[in-house]
């Protein structure tokens, strides 16, 4: 694990000047995955013979000589509901246990053309659909700070994996929330980018309007750099969004001398632990030792936010879940009687429970004579929330509060009640909603887990995001904290 405590530029320093080979560090992190992956179990597929191909194809490469790519021949893991050529893509469900993609997604492509090494598919709620990785219909990923936890959702897995030192960075998808919250609960650093600035396509579908993928890493630095090799238009993405893409690196100066902070009222009231929102007001006397300034401000349709999201989220979802059906791929049922009896019996084997419930909860919201009152309603206060970013950003640079309301919860002690689970959200999805960057940073621990930190930033303006995470990171040490698996 020391190996990838190291800076991603050390790591590429010893590569190019072959004092350590891509093989060796393929080798460390599955003896890495050897050793903890009983306690937290990250993985639903390993990649260790096309791994260890694609290592020693590298080192080939770097005995050539000349300058490499900062990626190159680093371990990466991917979520599961990411697509890669040749591995195994579930989406954490049975519905797609056996499914072999014969086509990489966007990121995948972009992965392999930074030459980053792919270990394997990491766990996740089924079809994202989670906040705690307890839906996957594999098995529970665990919190590397304390094993009788969560890891956060849905990107548990990717977020586990980086917090146990498995790979050196993954890949994960946000819809709602989903590499924020998981970032958060294990102390690593987590970003959503705004929607549109990195290719949807090969990602498998939750709801389309709101999914995005973005990196998990150990610091902001290396995120700066993940995030360079993944976002640009892509014409397979008929929403990518067609901007310039400036160097993110260059915008860790460490220097936020004059930026305006707004702090929202809503994400420090009522429901937000005391040592989550103590964490949270200790890191802004931080920004205001380095000269930024911050003041409170009002979000006046946070209160709206959970059940606008889960009504257009699940609506989606209904929709684009429907092209599983036993026919096209993934698993057919056995011994139907007929047609619509195939269906039925494919689709009420391949789904799990909340799977089943947000397809419910959306085809309903959906129908004749419900539509205009619940799907048209979220779509209109939608408007409200994002108006409330335009509004603020009109003062502030950036916006300010806790990534989650509570540090990680024990596992089994919320899923049975989802009103609850959905509530873990609540400083998350607006941010989703709006589509505007946000970054999960680690501010401290409480009763020994982490709490994490949320950066807001302007649609496209990842860089101020990225500034103001650095600069904290780079006046403490919280970032350095490891679990001791």
């Amino acid at each position: 694990m020391a190996r990838f405590d190291l800076r991603l530029q050390d790591i590429h320093n010893q590569l190019n000047n072959k004092e350590l080979s891509v093989s060796e560090l393929t080798d460390a992190s599955f003896k890495r995955i050897a050793e903890t992956e009983p306690a937290v179990q990250a993985f639903i597929t390993l990649n260790e013979e096309g791994a260890r191909a694609q290592a020693a194809e590298l080192d080939k490469q770097l005995q050539a000589g000349g300058e490499r790519g900062l990626l190159f021949g680093l371990p990466a893991g991917i979520k599961d509901n990411i697509v890669t050529e040749g591995i195994r893509t579930t989406c954490a469900s049975q519905f797609l246990r056996n499914y072999d993609p014969i086509y990489d997604a966007t990121v995948s492509k972009k992965l392999k053309a930074a030459q980053s090494v792919t270990i394997g598919k990491l766990n996740m709620d089924e079809f994202a659909m989670g906040g705690s990785n307890e839906n996957s219909s594999f098995h529970v990923t665990r919190n590397p700070w304390n094993t009788e936890y969560v890891p956060g959702g849905s990107s548990g897995g990717s977020a586990a994996s980086v917090a146990a030192g498995q790979v050196y960075f993954s890949l994960g998808s946000d819809t709602g929330g989903s590499i924020r919250q998981p970032a958060s609960y294990c102390g690593i650093v987590g970003l959503k980018p705004t929607y549109g600035l990195v290719s949807r396509f090969g990602l498998v579908a939750f709801a389309s309007s709101l999914d995005q993928i973005g990196p998990l890493t150990k610091n902001v630095e290396d995120s700066a750099y993940v995030l360079q090799a993944i976002a640009g238009y892509d014409h397979m993405d008929s929403t990518s969004a067609n901007v310039e893409i400036p160097d993110y690196t260059a915008a860790l100066t460490g220097d936020v001398k004059g930026l305006r902070i707004g702090v929202p009222k809503e994400y420090l009231g009522a429901g937000i632990d005391p040592k989550v929102k103590e964490a949270v007001l200790a890191a802004l006397k931080v920004y205001e030792s380095l000269g930024a300034v911050w003041e409170e401000v009002s979000m006046p349709h946070t209160e709206y936010a959970v059940a606008t999201y889960y009504l257009l989220a699940s609506s989606e979802a209904s929709s684009n879940l429907a092209r599983f059906d036993g026919v096209r791929y993934g698993v057919r049922a056995d011994n139907p009687d007929n047609l619509i009896d195939m269906y039925r019996k494919s689709r009420s084997q391949g789904f799990g429970s909340e799977v089943k419930r947000r397809i419910m909860l959306g085809t309903y919201a959906l129908s004749s004579g419900y539509y205009d009152a619940y799907y048209k309603k979220a779509q209109q206060v939608r408007t409200l929330i994002k108006r409330d970013f335009d509004q603020a950003f009109e003062k502030y640079d950036v916006l300010l509060g806790p990534t989650a309301p509570t540090t990680a919860f024990r596992i089994g002690e919320q899923v049975g009640d989802p009103l609850t689970m959905y509530l873990n959200d609540i400083l998350t999805i607006p941010v989703s909603l709006a589509g505007v960057p946000a970054i999960s940073i680690p501010c401290g621990l409480a009763d020994g887990l982490p709490v994490g930190l949320q950066i807001i930033g302007k649609a496209f303006d990842e860089s101020t995001v990225l500034r103001t995470a650095h600069a904290f990171e780079q006046h403490t040490d919280f970032h350095k904290a490891r679990p001791q698996l």
